[in-house]
């Protein structure tokens, strides 16, 4: 049997090798010729026209501006050139032949040369704008005025200041929709709020969002039907119906995907300019707008971002008109845009200045007279704009600030306030210290001049985001502090005139202040209207009001980890609360009397309230 086996006298890994040798990909070294592909001219304009269809399409994507200033700009001719290079290589066979793709490498010379040449010019555009060459520049393109605090805030009402801060308005902008069948399973409130001056009082006003994707197919055609109005003073939220009050609803907006998104649709329109993120305005009629600044880089290529002009776009039917930034300033008709200047920049700006006056190395070095923003800043309604107002303090303080500044949002007007004191965040926890058992939170302040104290003025929510009581802490002793619960007065204006009161009194106790100053200057009218009355609105409203009966029954369940009561008046209908939105429930047994604030007109088996009061 051996003897029919066949010689086996030989080595494997020669065999291995020598088969692996006819499989080999031929190194650059071992190609002796580059051929040049067939039909090269074809290939050329194939690639040249696949490159324009994929460049089209990345165009539609990332819309950049052609403008010298936008670095995105840069980066989609960057990318331009690559996929000319890949569809080229691809046609030639550089992926099957060696010798294609060593002349797809030989003839790539020019288009990395490009590249090359491009990220130069980035380069040497962002080295021109450079803050270490250009510090004073940077440090003048905000001017800053000194102001009084006592002339400037003595027209500031207590009762008439913001009491929601962004999140807290976007929570009652949820539960409004929530009571509307029509919208609540079709849209969202979107997150991004304008707060803005309607009619002399605070408001924001937010657009709507499709639910999602299949709710955008199914109302695209007709656009957001409305849009919300939220005043920061009574927390009262109206939807105005735009196909009732304006004949169609809003077709051009962020929430849109195609052409009518509203950054593409500016785009297309203006393919040079500059685009900021855009703002949702109302003016005094309540039609709604697109408020879009456009932007400059006034710093080499890329620095110094300013404001130059705004671009106003009625939000139904996408018309577009430019104003220059000096327009928007004197035109009196233009008076009812607000914001212009996002607070991002201008807070941007401030650091420039407050850093960068005494040059580049002051700056890092010696910090000579060096001064920036503090952490967080807020909103402000004065002379019928609407400012940020935020700290100034040191690169290294945490804990106070030596003053503070306003900013307008609509001129970029900025007044700086030689007022020092604690910073925002410290009064606020000042503030939450007097709620400790609560456990509740504080909304960022804003200053009020009290009695000729600066004070900060927040409110208090809970974990659902709901308004809860407010206080007022003094700017220069963050230990005085006055504050007003709805668990401890049972209603928004007595939580309200409660804060001031106490913080009068711990004022007089102190001896800051003599015994001749009154509370009752300051108190809010407990009947003051709200601006909201006044949006003119087809859309059925909740009528919430105080309903007094008798407990007949009471049941509870815990959803979310959140116990509910479900109280019922006369035999009639169930009126449920959280607990976390009001204690005072725990109280309540069958047989007593009660108030309960919803909405009376209702005919549904259970009714959300808002408060529950045992009479």
């Amino acid at each position: 049997m051996s003897e029919q086996m066949p010689n086996m006298n030989y080595d494997a890994d020669e065999v291995i090798k020598d088969f692996k040798a006819k499989f080999k990909w031929p190194s650059s070294s071992e190609v002796e010729a580059v051929v040049t592909p067939p039909h090269l001219g074809v290939k050329i304009i194939l690639s040249i026209v696949l490159t324009i269809l994929g460049g089209g399409a990345l165009y539609y994507m990332l819309l950049p501006a052609f403008n010298i200033h936008d670095a995105q700009l840069y980066t989609y001719i960057i990318l331009l050139v690559a996929m000319f290079v890949l569809f080229f290589g691809l046609l030639c066979g550089a992926n099957k032949k060696i010798e294609r793709r060593e002349y797809v490498k030989k003839k790539s010379i020019v288009p990395i040369a490009i590249i090359v040449a491009i990220v130069l010019v980035m380069f040497i555009g962002w080295l021109i704008g450079a803050q270490l060459f250009r510090a004073k520049t940077y440090s003048e393109l905000m001017t800053v005025s000194e102001s009084s605090f006592s002339e400037d805030f003595a027209d500031v009402k207590y009762d008439e200041v913001p009491r929601l801060d962004s999140a807290t308005a976007k929570v009652l902008a949820d539960q409004q929709i929530g009571n509307l069948k029509e919208y609540k399973s079709q849209f969202v409130v979107t997150s991004n709020s304008t707060q803005i001056n309607y009619k002399g009082a605070p408001v924001r006003v937010a657009y709507l969002e499709y639910a999602n994707v299949f709710r955008w197919i199914n109302n695209t055609k007709n656009g957001l039907p409305a849009y919300m109005v939220i005043d920061l003073v009574s927390q009262k939220v109206n939807v105005v119906n735009c196909v009732t009050e304006f004949g169609e609803g809003i077709k051009y907006s962020p929430a849109e995907l195609f052409n009518e998104k509203l950054i593409r649709h500016l785009r297309f329109q203006y393919p040079t300019a500059l685009l900021d993120t855009p703002n949702f305005e109302i003016d005094d009629s309540a039609h709604p707008y697109w408020i879009t600044p456009v932007l400059d880089k006034t710093i080499g290529l890329f620095g110094g971002t300013d404001v130059k002009g705004v671009i106003i776009t009625d939000a139904l039917n996408g018309e577009s008109n430019y104003y220059d930034i000096e327009t928007v300033r004197s035109d009196e008709t233009l008076n009812w845009i607000d914001v212009v200047y996002s607070e991002n920049l201008v807070i941007e700006q401030y650091n420039y200045h407050g850093k960068l006056a005494n040059g580049f190395w002051n700056s890092i070095i010696f910090q000579n007279d060096v001064n920036v923003v503090s952490n967080g800043s807020g909103n402000i309604a004065l002379n019928d704009d609407v400012w940020v107002y935020t700290g100034v303090t040191s690169e290294d303080s945490t804990t106070s600030n030596f003053g503070f500044i306003l900013c307008n949002q609509r001129t970029k007007e900025t007044r700086y306030y030689e007022n020092g004191g604690a910073t925002e965040y410290s009064a606020m926890e000042s503030a939450q210290d007097a709620v400790q058992n609560y456990g509740y939170h504080a909304t960022f302040p804003i200053l009020l001049d009290i009695e000729g104290q600066p004070t900060y003025f927040m409110s208090f929510y809970g974990d659902k985001y709901t308004i809860k009581g407010y206080a007022l802490v003094n700017l220069a002793d963050k230990t005085i502090v006055g504050r007003g619960v709805y668990d401890e007065e049972t209603s928004d204006i007595k939580a309200l005139n409660a804060a001031v009161e106490n913080y009068i009194n711990s004022l007089k106790d102190k001896g800051i202040v003599g015994n001749e100053a009154n509370a009752d200057d300051y108190k809010a009218d407990e009947n003051a209207a709200s601006v909201v009355d006044d949006v003119d609105t087809d859309t059925q409203q909740p009528t919430v009001t105080e309903i007094m009966g008798n407990v007949t029954d009471i049941k509870t369940s815990v959803n979310d980890g959140n116990t509910y009561y479900y109280i019922q008046l006369d035999g009639g209908a169930y009126y449920y609360i959280s607990v976390a939105d009001c204690m005072q429930v725990l109280l309540i047994n069958v047989g007593d009397n009660v108030t309960v604030t919803a909405d009376a007109s209702s005919s549904e088996a259970f009714i959300p309230a808002t408060n529950v009061v045992k009479n």
